[in-house]
């Protein structure tokens, strides 16, 4: 076991790829030198060389498309978009090619893409640097979603998005990365399968979903909530596309009761989907109505009140109580 925090995990990630499979290589923009904004590609193109580690222009659609092209030649492209908000310029070349080549060619040519973006709010950046924009993607059929939560699960899920023949984006929750933990580099243990939630704490009172960023927050209200004599399971989604259905239905057929958190806006977000397909799955075992949390229908705020935006500890439990007295 090796203590590293998530940027370090998922640089150590990148460079294993890199190592084992000679048809990989980077690009985005500012990650040569510099590192990436985040330093998550420190060291990098040192150890590869320029061909490998791609310093771009500052031009997203570009990156992805150039991306495509490589994957369709064979290669196995990682592209970094440097915040969340600066994927937009790339969105129609994610929707209209990256998802729809494989069927378009009805299974012949595979894209093996990998698109890494920094995620979610809590560093005190405003608009294009704070959002949280899966639900836009999860809902365009062709693209695996997936978000780490901690050190492990980075490090071993960047080399299996590498390794996936679909496209895959890879949600980095940014104010996780110096977020430490411990990290087996020889065995992905539990990890093995990036689309599988986890249980990262067991319970019978309640269920609570969450994915990224808000994972150890619901962590936190779990052993809060414990403090008040509730047993609060908790589930790390970790694939947001798609989305682990069987676990999150058995757990609330213990439990009873669901609440799904993230930092997104819950009009429209994931949490939507999962409380729909609950109620169609669990119905009768459902002792409470499903309970969204999550960020306002609003663009994302200044850093002086954006921890009012964000989802907390106490968002948690106060759905957690409204959900218990049912």
């Amino acid at each position: 076991m090796t203590t590293m925090t998530i940027a370090k995990a998922i640089n150590e990630g990148l460079r294993a790829t890199l190592k084992n499979n000679p048809k990989s290589l980077l690009m985005g923009e500012d990650i040569g030198p510099l590192g990436g904004v985040y330093r998550v590609t420190d060291g990098l193109i040192k150890e590869f060389g320029e061909d490998r580690v791609v310093d771009t222009p500052l031009a997203e659609s570009g990156i992805v498309g150039t991306a495509i092209g490589l994957a369709l030649r064979g290669y196995s492209p990682v592209c970094e978009i440097q915040f969340d908000g600066f994927v937009f310029p790339a969105f129609n070349q994610i929707t209209t090619q990256l998802a729809k080549i494989h069927s378009r060619t009805n299974g012949r040519c595979t894209v093996p893409v990998v698109i890494r973006i920094p995620y979610g709010g809590g560093i005190g950046s405003i608009e294009h640097h704070s959002e949280s924009p899966e639900a836009l993607f999860a809902h365009t059929a062709g693209l695996r979603i997936i978000s780490p939560s901690n050190a492990h699960d980075a490090y071993w899920m960047i080399q299996q998005a590498v390794e996936c023949q679909d496209p895959v984006i890879f949600f980095e929750p940014k104010r996780r990365y110096w977020l430490k933990g411990e990290v087996d580099v020889e065995n992905a243990g539990p990890s093995s399968d990036p689309f599988q939630a986890h249980i990262v704490r067991e319970g019978s009172d309640a269920t609570i979903v969450a994915y990224g960023p808000l994972v150890p927050v619901a962590l936190a209200a779990a052993n809060a909530a414990a403090e008040d004599g509730h047993s609060i399971e908790v589930i790390d989604l970790r694939s947001i596309s798609p989305i682990d259905f069987d676990t999150v239905e058995a757990s609330v057929k213990k439990t009873g009761r669901l609440i799904v958190a993230h930092e997104a806006p819950t009009f429209g977000g994931i949490g939507g989907e999962i409380a729909a397909r609950i109620s169609e799955r669990a119905f009768l075992h459902l002792e409470a109505p499903v309970i969204r949390v999550g960020g306002f229908h609003m663009p994302y705020p200044v850093a002086k009140v954006e921890e009012d935006y964000l989802p907390d500890i106490d968002k948690i439990l106060e759905a957690l109580d409204r959900s218990l007295a049912y």
